[in-house]
């Protein structure tokens, strides 16, 4: 209704335009907004004293030339002007109870539009390291990008849902290393674990998969494999070197088939097991997409070519720089090092710009909080290879604190100490943590209430939700146990006794929806859903607090059913996009 109301205010301006009563080469789009108050109108638009100026009139004449040319309309009841030039509109009753049967007639796709007009999304988002199982932290990302990506597909956008696999680099050298240690001590060798290895049970299953597969072939002395390392202890070594030198000596002693098939064997167990928890949570993928991809098939390379060719890239301490500071970042940063290895960040300029050759219109990233440095950079260098940076949308995601009473879980990936994702959804269940994870903005840190996610109370907000559902559920059993009938269409036309407050309300809400989801989508911010549902449901539990629905007279019952089944549907929809199951009883 809201986008009717728009059109019909847009073309009696553009008739002003066409007439002359406003300047010809005036472009302007009539904003509408839904009031709040019913006092004022179900719409209000500020266009006339938006006019004003450029027209040289007052604008509460324009106002009315405004109201003049709106044809008569039955569901419009009254368009009044207020204040020094707001225009007013005030719908039917039957208008706006006519959502009632939209909502039954569309059923889930209720809130669908076409916005989107095909044009193609790519969201990305989890992407954490293969190093270990998803912990807490990466299952807000997950359902952040999951919502997204849902709101974006209905509102009309073609959407690609997409995961890169960091499978290249340092810590996936450190996690090999790791895998072969364990698989040392697992043949009878004993030494000091390194510091910096990663130490999470899941490293003792892959070793333990390994010596299944060759037994002690694999081994060597602990003597040898440590020889000539640097020592890792606090007071006299270095950490960093220590693991490094570990690592060469992996290489060095598996030689390059082995130690590729160590690094892939624990690169593989931990993606699969990635893989299945994201699913078991409902977060599925179109594309995996692999980091080693961009350097085996060159394109790493030829971005930095492509930089160097455009004048971006200088050549420093015998490393190659990417002139970043020239696009906005706070400094220059490499792209090359001086063994001739491309970094990460020239792996990422390649990535995000081989998004844009895919033709995506927009990219939509979602990444951890700490991360916010890289996003001007990435920014410059797409401005630098010729794409338009305002096309990718970088949304941090912040961190998750879970609390298990009054104590504070703490995380950590390399010492295994951390809770994962999927101790949480077998804790608190997959519907409370989906929910809990996006009803705050991604700006916001999340304090995530183990007790009140598991509590069936008004206080938990998906219990409350579902809660809702369910109840409509057990009216219609109600129903069918007491031997009454259900007439949806005697119902619609006898919608006009749904006339208390408490159904006005719920009529509103409904008739909200379709924006709200347009707006959420548009917006990137699923905590909108999150926050409407539990409006809905409160409006609910209201009135079915107030008053009864299976009445003798059978235009008032099937009046109100009507309604019911339609904040049934909504609530139903609603959490299927956030992920979230919609119980018939509870």
């Amino acid at each position: 209704m809201k986008d009717y109301i728009q059109a019909l205010l847009q073309s009696a301006v553009d008739e002003l335009v066409t007439e002359g009563r406003l300047p010809a080469d005036l472009h302007h789009k009539v904003p509408v907004s839904r009031n709040r108050d019913p006092a004022y109108g179900d719409f209000a638009t500020s266009a006339a004293m938006q006019l004003a100026k450029a027209a040289g009139r007052k604008p509460r004449e324009i106002a009315a030339e405004i109201i003049q040319r709106l044809p008569e309309d039955p569901r419009i009841e009254n368009v009044q002007i207020a204040g020094p030039g707001f225009i007013n509109v005030y719908l039917t009753s039957a208008a706006r109870l006519s959502v009632v049967q939209t909502v039954l007639e569309q059923g889930p796709d209720y809130g669908r539009s076409t916005l989107g007009a095909g044009r193609r999304i790519q969201v990305e988002y989890v992407s954490a390291n293969p190093t270990g199982p998803l912990h807490v932290g990466h299952g807000r990302g997950a359902a952040y990008g999951a919502v997204i990506a849902n709101l974006l597909g209905l509102v009309g956008f073609s959407v690609q849902r997409e995961y890169y696999v960091n499978d290249a680099g340092r810590q996936m050298d450190i996690l090999a290393a790791s895998v072969w240690l364990r698989y040392l001590e697992r043949c009878g060798e004993q030494f000091k674990f390194p510091v910096n290895g990663y130490k999470g049970d899941y490293i003792r299953e892959i070793a333990e998969a390994l010596y299944a597969e060759h037994g002690t072939v694999w081994s060597a002395p602990a003597a040898t494999v440590f020889e000539g390392v640097s020592p890792d202890e606090p007071e006299n070594g270095d950490k960093e070197a220590h693991i490094d030198g570990l690592i060469e000596r992996a290489r060095l002693l598996l030689g390059a088939n082995r130690y590729r098939y160590v690094f892939e064997m624990g690169l593989n167990f931990i993606l699969d097991d990635i893989r299945e928890d994201l699913h078991a949570f409902g977060v599925d993928y179109d594309v995996w997409y692999s980091e080693t991809s961009l350097t085996e098939c060159g394109l790493v390379n030829r971005t930095v070519e492509r930089l160097r060719e455009a004048g971006h890239v200088y050549e420093k301490d015998g490393a190659l720089w990417f002139a970043s500071s020239a696009f906005g970042d706070e400094k220059d940063r490499v792209v090359q090092r001086d063994n001739g290895q491309t970094t990460y960040f020239a792996s990422d300029i390649a990535y995000h710009m081989d998004k844009f050759e895919r033709g995506f219109e927009r990219v939509i990233d979602v990444w951890g909080a700490d991360h916010h440095g890289y996003v001007p950079r990435v920014k410059a260098a797409l401005r630098a290879v010729g794409k338009d940076p305002d096309l990718l949308d970088v949304l941090l995601v912040q961190f998750v604190a879970l609390y298990r009473g009054k104590e504070r879980v703490q995380m950590s990936t390399r010492s295994g100490s951390f809770v994962t994702l999927r101790q949480l959804r077998e804790e608190v269940g997959n519907d409370a943590a989906r929910f809990f994870y996006v009803m705050r903005t991604a700006s916001q840190h999340l304090d995530f209430d183990l007790e009140l996610a598991q509590s069936q109370s008004a206080d938990n907000p998906v219990y409350y939700i579902q809660y809702a559902h369910a109840r409509v559920c057990s009216v219609m059993q109600q129903l069918e146990d007491q031997g009454l009938t259900y007439d949806p269409a005697h119902g619609a036309r006898n919608a006009h006794l749904l006339e208390t407050d408490h159904e006005h309300t719920l009529v509103n809400l409904l008739s909200r929806y379709p924006e709200l989801i347009e707006d959420a989508a548009l917006a990137a911010e699923p905590h909108q859903l999150a926050h409407f549902l539990r409006e809905l449901a409160q409006g609910f539990h209201a009135w079915y607090n107030a008053h009864q629905f299976l009445v003798e007279d059978d235009s008032l019952r099937n009046a109100r059913l009507n309604l019911c089944l339609a904040v049934r549907q909504v609530i139903r929809s609603g959490l299927a996009l956030l992920g979230v199951s919609a119980p018939e009883a509870m």
